[in-house]
């Protein structure tokens, strides 16, 4: 689709917004949204025309970019047929979706319980824990995100946990693995895998084994950063969890559906969780949807006893059409394929060919259609190029930086001091290359506050 200048129609959008829309971690009177006038693949455009290359795919959900017309069909057709039923029903969307999602997921995780998103599905996931095992406490990493509601935000272990936290929700936050910034003064992966496992099993001993449910890990952690697990992390964390009769959530939220050139992330380190929490990519973001894979073990807890738990939208019609459609396409045109044959021969490539040319890069990481760099003022010290949780003209760097990008023709992902790449999993390797050439441009900017 071209798009069509219109500024009054984009002038009435915004000034609408501005007098009545209540935006999410933001500060309403600082924020200026941009008026959409419309997306398709991996473009959205303004009222002005300008078209911009999306490399946040949304909030790392439109897997298959915008408005794929098989998905949009199947939203119509299941619209005209059934709009809507209640969760207590069988459904022949939602018995569909549920099918195709367990025939993807690892191990026996065959149960899928649905949500309205991914922060609801880590709700369930925990009280599914809790209630399994009897046991109070969950375990979660810092530099993580989970979601924006109470339990989730507490699990969560950024900073958009802390106005939420009042130390009263049973979890417990321990450092995972990150070899650029190690917390255990690691020189390799292997002693940072080594030093992460044992500090993580001394944190279960003093917390007491028998008072903890779960613990809680993003297999690839997003926001925070798309910070690759060291090879037998995440079975090392199998194994404790085995141990001590600890169940293991993954949080597959971001890294599901293709996203890091697998159908779900767990698959890249062969690991099997307890439970694992999805949304996003599962329908592209079409219709909200989200959920959690079951184990038999964890579903059996529940087989003659009522889960107290369920949600009015559980397994919504339209939203499962949309997954259903969804997963299907993805599987018809090899987006997941796609993903990580352009991960490894296209942008993990050039983004390490930008990081020589550009001393504001620190290091790059990712896989598939997950990458991020983090970038820095100095890469010796590896100083951070803003503060931690930097706001305000703190923040200045970083957001010459993200003007820059839009400047250039992308939309980026930026948080605190990285900036991610994460289009859509079917992207072309034309519009992908398109999109490396605006961020070298928008490098170039963030190279003046570097020393």
């Amino acid at each position: 689709m071209t798009p069509q200048p219109n500024p009054e129609v984009g002038a009435a959008v915004k000034a609408a917004d501005r007098a009545h829309v209540f935006h999410s971690w933001s500060a309403q009177e600082l924020i200026d949204p941009l008026a959409v006038a419309g997306a398709e693949g991996s473009y959205f455009w303004d009222y002005d025309g300008k078209r911009y290359l999306d490399f946040t795919s949304g909030l790392v959900y439109t897997n298959i970019g915008y408005q794929h017309p098989k998905v949009v069909a199947a939203i119509q057709e299941q619209a005209a047929r059934m709009t809507t039923f209640a969760p207590a029903f069988a459904v022949e969307a939602r018995s569909e979706a549920a099918r195709l999602i367990a025939e993807r997921t690892p191990g026996d995780l065959d149960k899928i319980f649905f949500t309205n998103g991914g922060a609801d599905a880590v709700e369930h996931a925990v009280r599914m824990a809790r209630l399994h095992t009897g046991r109070p406490k969950v375990l979660s990493a810092y530099r993580s995100y989970h979601g924006g509601t109470q339990q989730a935000v507490n699990i969560t272990g950024d900073p958009r946990r802390w106005a939420s936290d009042s130390a009263a929700a049973g979890v417990v936050h321990f450092w995972a693995p990150f070899l650029y910034r190690s917390r255990f003064y690691a020189e390799t992966e292997e002693q940072e895998c080594a030093r992460a496992l044992e500090h993580l099993e001394t944190t279960i001993a003093f917390e007491g084994p028998s008072t903890i449910a779960a613990i809680v890990l993003e297999t690839v952690p997003g926001t925070a950063g798309i910070m690759i697990p060291p090879p037998g992390y995440l079975a090392g964390v199998r194994e404790l969890c085995d141990k001590y009769g600890i169940l293991f959530v993954l949080d597959e939220v971001m890294a599901g559906f293709g996203r890091t050139g697998e159908w779900f992330a767990a698959d890249l380190f062969d690991v099997t969780p307890d439970l694992m929490t999805f949304a996003k990519g599962v329908n592209s973001g079409y219709v909200p949807l989200g959920g959690v894979a079951i184990s038999g073990a964890v579903a059996e807890t529940f087989a003659k006893r009522p889960y107290p738990g369920g949600l009015t939208y559980s397994g919504h019609p339209l939203a499962c059409a949309a997954a259903v459609a969804t997963i299907n396409v993805m599987a018809e045109e090899g987006v997941v394929e796609n993903a990580a044959r352009l991960g490894a021969d296209v942008v993990g490539p050039a983004l390490r060919e930008l990081a020589e040319r550009h001393p504001c890069v620190g290091e790059v990481r990712g896989v598939g259609m997950f990458w991020a760099l983090e970038l820095v003022r100095n890469r010796e010290t590896r100083e951070p190029l803003v503060p931690y949780n930097a706001a305000g003209e703190a923040n200045a760097p970083m957001a010459a930086f993200g003007s820059a990008a839009k400047a250039a023709g992308i939309w980026p992902f930026v948080n605190m001091n990285r900036t991610h790449v994460v289009p859509p999993c079917n992207v072309s390797e034309a519009e992908l290359k398109e999109g490396l050439t605006a961020l070298d441009a928008a490098l170039a900017v963030a190279d003046e506050y570097t020393s």
